[in-house]
């Protein structure tokens, strides 16, 4: 598993490999991400400056303890509240910008499939499924955000447990949402990406928090997207050929 896990991270770096090969191409995918990332960071900076206020808003109990006690207990809530947030903002940003650039994605994956051989693989991905796509991880990045926050408020390994399972758990997200696109190319149903990938976990885990630590780097998210994409198509290929027996009728149809 630990072997997995670190080819999957390196397929990232791998995705990061195609600013040298094709810096021009890999630079349009920074254009829809650094939009995203805009809007996305100044929400997350408005919630940093009324955060004492929401923290005061949701612990009136605090007001009689002890200055220690209560600031203690604000702390946590307040950490717990900004650990889930980013964790939304994580996942938002990949089902935002994947859907805004995918014009621009496209083009990428679609560069990683001809280099790599199968330069017949234009399926279009459909601007309604990236919609559809958007709506779920969102729904899904929410779920993870709110069980961050809520592991957040326990005292003491609170923050530490809070942000093992978010990266962990927005890790996978990302890799299932990053994959998809060059899954579907060869004809994969989601039953069928979704087993693969759950055969795979330990790879797609290891590319999927690789990505999540680069996205919590300043300016990380923007740079590694189109990396991320790349890395991902390389990611989808690697685990059909390990799985070729199985997907062999599935790989081949267009």
């Amino acid at each position: 598993m630990i072997r997995e896990f670190a080819a999957g991270a390196a397929l990232l770096g791998r995705g990061y490999g195609y600013w040298r090969r094709r810096p021009g191409l890999m630079a349009t995918g920074l254009i829809p991400a650094g939009l995203v990332a805009i809007v996305l960071l100044a929400g997350l900076a408005t919630l940093g400056g009324f955060l004492p206020q929401i923290v005061d808003q949701v612990s009136p109990f605090a007001d009689g303890w002890s200055p220690l006690w209560a600031t203690v207990i604000r702390v946590t809530i307040g950490t717990a509240l900004l650990g889930g947030a980013i964790t939304l903002v994580a996942v938002s940003f990949t089902a935002l910008t994947l859907l805004v650039g995918d014009l621009f994605y496209a083009r990428i994956w679609r560069a990683v499939e001809r280099d790599s051989g199968d330069a017949d693989i234009d399926v279009r991905y459909g601007f309604w499924r990236g919609v559809g796509d958007a709506f779920s991880l969102l729904a899904r990045g929410a779920a993870v955000a709110l069980a961050a926050l809520l592991l957040g408020l326990i005292p003491g390994v609170g923050g530490i447990l809070s942000a093992v399972f978010a990266v962990t758990c927005t890790g996978w997200l990302l890799a299932d949402e990053l994959t998809s696109r060059a899954l579907t190319a060869r004809g994969l149903t989601g039953p069928d990406r979704r087993a693969l990938r759950r055969g795979h976990r330990a790879r797609m885990l290891g590319f999927g928090v690789a990505t999540q630590l680069c996205f919590l780097v300043p300016l990380g998210a923007v740079v590694t997207m189109p990396a991320a994409v790349a890395g991902a198509t390389l990611l989808a290929r690697s685990v059909l050929v390990r799985d070729e027996p199985v997907n062999e009728k599935r790989i081949t149809k267009r």
